[in-house]
């Protein structure tokens, strides 16, 4: 992970990325440097400015740089340090063109789930080292993050559910013959009973007392043995409520698992916004429906056919519960959901949110929820968005990951890179 600039950027051009099959490009300082002031301007006091677009970046290149088109690839480096001044408002890293999808603050350490790669990161030392393919992963691709016993757990984009034992530098992977339901590994859960839930594209596993290596212990849970309990097989997201319940987003709604008992909501039940509300602020108007059969069938089941932009207010991507119990979705263009277990409330940008399509939820250690949207960061403060963007110090607009570290600075991922935001102005 490469440091690229301590000052403010403006806002980019963000595509969403699924490879997993490119890997991590770290870029020296020296060429860093260069890029930074080609692609985003800043003015001696460091105050940002706007980023430009892609003309207006060429014209704003220093005579004789390369032209973004024709700029030297940026080297792979593995592993090694970088430099950073803490006196700085923030510091921007970056991970090359990778998606970051998630980050998990261990002490001193920073893993940042990128799709080319796992990158570790001593924010005591300013060390780091790269972890994919080429060392231990069967797939550099990796959507969670998070520890499992005293392991760090790489959840990956086809290559299954990867535990590393640093000591030994080595990874110790658990696929399909193990029991999982699917390589494609979202969300890990550890329950407070003992079982470890993990979240797949062929339905959601439950492994009794997190015996992982017990195959008998291992259930899966889809939406035909549920009968439909379980919404759709395409699982995203995991967390524990109230009394040891577990919730599942998934992308054809809701679903709670309560002692044996499925329950589940979805469009037609409240959840996300209708379509005529937010049809004007849809901000990505491709379809997937036109290239995925199977998103073609969900939007088929759910009777949007003629929706034809990128609107499904089924379909999760985000979710958290917070202290009092209260269920948090991230929708695909119908906004922010709040389920307090009877009512839905949901949440646009009529009512504040900067963007639709809400990638990231993030409850921080004193409570607090942040919204990752495709337009912005924000903070909810009763029933009001407070909203942190480029100008502010993010690598991007569009807010794919987030942690909050222990000294009350944030770490927010986005398509590119890592913004280290020490005194967030939005508090």
């Amino acid at each position: 992970m490469s440091r690229a600039s301590e000052k403010g950027k403006g806002p980019g051009i963000v595509r969403l990325n699924r490879s997993a099959a490119v890997l991590l490009s770290i870029a020296a300082a020296a060429l860093l440097v260069g890029l930074g002031y080609g692609l985003g301007r800043w003015s001696p006091e460091g105050s940002p400015t706007p980023r430009p677009e892609a003309g207006e970046a060429r014209r704003a290149l220093p005579a004789g740089h390369p032209s973004p088109a024709q700029a030297p690839p940026e080297p792979q480096q593995r592993e090694g340090k970088v430099s950073v001044d803490p006196t700085r408002a923030f510091t921007h890293f970056r991970v090359g063109n990778k998606n970051v999808k998630r980050i998990f603050a261990d002490g001193g350490i920073l893993w940042v789930g990128t799709s080319g790669g796992l990158v570790r990161y001593d924010t005591g030392t300013d060390e780091f080292k790269l972890y994919d393919t080429r060392n231990g992963l069967l797939s550099s691709g990796v959507f969670y993050v998070g520890k499992l016993k005293g392991r760090v757990a790489a959840g990956t984009y086809g290559g299954g559910l990867s535990l590393l034992d640093e000591g030994a530098q080595k990874w110790e992977t658990y696929n399909v013959p193990q029991g999982l339901g699917d390589a494609f590994v979202y969300d890990v859960l550890a329950a407070s009973n003992g079982d470890l839930w993990i979240a797949t594209w062929s339905g959601a596993n439950r492994v009794r007392g997190g015996a992982l290596d017990e195959r008998s212990r291992w259930d899966l849970f889809t939406v035909e043995n549920t009968r439909g309990g379980l919404p759709n097989d395409w699982v995203y997201g995991l967390a524990e409520g109230l009394k040891g319940d577990i919730w599942l987003a998934t992308e054809g709604g809701l679903a709670r698992y309560r002692g044996g008992k499925w329950d589940r909501w979805n469009h037609a039940n409240g959840l996300g916004a209708p379509y005529e509300k937010v049809r004007n602020d849809i901000d990505f108007k491709n379809d997937p429906a036109k290239v995925s059969q199977h998103h073609a069938k969900q939007k088929k089941e759910m009777g949007l056919q003629g929706v034809d932009v990128a609107y499904n207010p089924n379909y999760i991507v985000s979710m958290a519960v917070d202290r009092d119990g209260v269920v948090w979705a991230g929708t695909w263009g119908a906004g922010l959901a709040r389920f307090d277990g009877r009512r839905w409330t949901n949440y646009t940008k009529a009512e504040g949110l900067p963007g639709n399509h809400v990638f990231m939820l993030h409850i921080d250690p004193r409570g607090r929820l942040w919204i990752g949207t495709n337009n912005g960061l924000a903070k909810m403060s009763g029933d009001k968005f407070e909203v942190m963007t480029a100008a502010d110090g993010l690598f991007s607009n569009a807010v794919f990951a987030m942690t909050t570290d222990a000294d009350g600075s944030i770490w927010v991922g986005s398509f590119g890179g890592v913004a280290h935001i020490r005194h967030p102005r939005v508090q």
